[in-house]
């Protein structure tokens, strides 16, 4: 069921259409003329609008423009008359969805309609979506370790320089690749994610750089890698000191030559990527241990981004507990908590071992058992952290 304006002034039009389209289960709204259509359209939410072109007083060229400059996105079919095609076109032009000529033909009229619905459905459903992708990805914090990693994101994003992330787990590193790609001019083409500690050490040549079918027992077709699903973008290897030796050595080969081979096939195919690898561990030991190439270790590590551990900015604290107060209320559906000041003060005296993986975790056990304040009592007894 949609909330549908209907702006013409032929009465005779506008029962019909309130008819037909009632009898569709919608909810009709009638404007003999552009004037009372946009008072309506003021006051009230519309999923369609039907505009006739030709009105006495302000006519639909006039009223489409009014609504185009709105932020709401309504979708406006235009009713045209026979001798208004140019009109219609431009209409078009405008940003009107579609135009249908009178006599209006009842079942094309009806088509339109859900096709516009299905439009504007899409259209919000991915601003919900972009809403939901921005919050997930802020990246929160004042601090100065915080300044000194976003300075750094926002000199190196622009370049093609390859960049290895370090940081304790849970801090952010996949934060700090995804705003690298966001901010960089590849920010239009895939960002591919590799978790390297994920994926078995027999298993991680065919996911970097594809196979040919029957390369191996359970390899039933053709297969891109991921370096190959991220040509023109970004390619983020995620815990790559944990990457086996003879993977190191297909992706040092890729870096030098901008070109890989699929597991079982001898042609070369070229790729261009951006490279952005992160890991928790210290790779001047895994080095020294001989776990990990030396000769990849420069190659990937043209800038280093080493992200603070919480504990290493916890007056970032009340900005994070802030933010994830906002976002997790909104994922439940429920009204934000108010977080009392010696709440805040409590947090900080936590030792946080999983960082902002933790403090999230935290908030949201808190946020789950009390339904309107978090008092520092409350956090010296649900926290439940593993040292303090």
């Amino acid at each position: 069921m949609a909330s549908i304006l209907v702006i013409d002034d032929e009465r005779s039009i506008r029962n019909t259409l309130k008819e037909v389209l009632e009898y569709e289960k919608h909810v009709i709204d009638l404007a003999p003329d552009g004037i009372a259509g946009l008072e309506l359209f003021k006051k009230n939410e519309y999923d369609v609008v039907l505009l006739d072109i030709k009105m006495p007083g302000m006519d639909g060229i006039e009223v489409l423009e009014f609504i185009m400059s709105e932020p709401r996105d309504v979708p406006v079919i235009m009713i045209s008359g026979h001798g208004n095609i140019d009109t219609a076109v431009e209409a078009i032009k405008k940003g009107a969805y579609d135009y249908i000529e009178k006599p209006l033909d009842l079942n094309r009229l009806l088509i339109t309609i859900r096709n516009a619905l299905d439009k504007s459905q899409l259209i919000t459903e991915t601003r919900v979506l972009k809403r939901k992708v921005s919050k997930t990805y802020d990246m929160i914090g004042e601090s100065p370790p915080m300044q000194r990693v976003k300075e750094m994101i926002d000199r190196v994003a622009p370049t093609d320089a390859r960049v290895l992330i370090t940081g304790k787990n849970g801090t952010g590193k996949e934060l700090v690749a995804r705003w690298l790609h966001e901010k960089s001019l590849r920010v239009q083409q895939p960002f591919i994610e590799v978790n390297c500690a994920a994926i078995p050490s027999e298993l991680i040549e065919s996911e970097l750089f594809g196979h040919e079918k029957g390369a191996f027992t359970s390899a039933h077709k053709e297969r891109k890698g991921k370096f190959e699903q991220a040509n023109k973008g970004t390619i983020f290897l995620d815990e790559i000191g944990d990457m086996s030796l003879s993977a190191q050595a297909k992706v040092l080969r890729v870096l030098q030559e901008s070109k890989l081979s699929p597991v079982g096939s001898d042609k070369k195919i070229t790729v261009d990527v951006r490279v952005i690898a992160a890991t928790n561990k210290n790779m001047k030991e895994e080095i020294e241990a001989n776990r990990f190439r030396e000769d990849l270790y420069h190659r990937i590590s043209v800038i280093l981004i080493h992200v603070p551990t919480l504990n290493e900015r916890l007056e970032d604290i009340p900005l994070l507990a802030e933010h994830f107060n906002r976002q997790i209320c909104n994922e439940y559906g429920i009204p934000e908590r108010i977080i009392t000041q010696d709440a805040i003060e409590e947090l900080k005296k936590i030792h946080w071992t999983g960082n902002i993986r933790e403090f999230r975790n935290v908030l949201e056990r808190l946020i789950i058992l009390f339904d309107k304040e978090i008092t520092g009592r409350d956090v010296i007894n649900y926290s439940q952290p593993i040292s303090r």
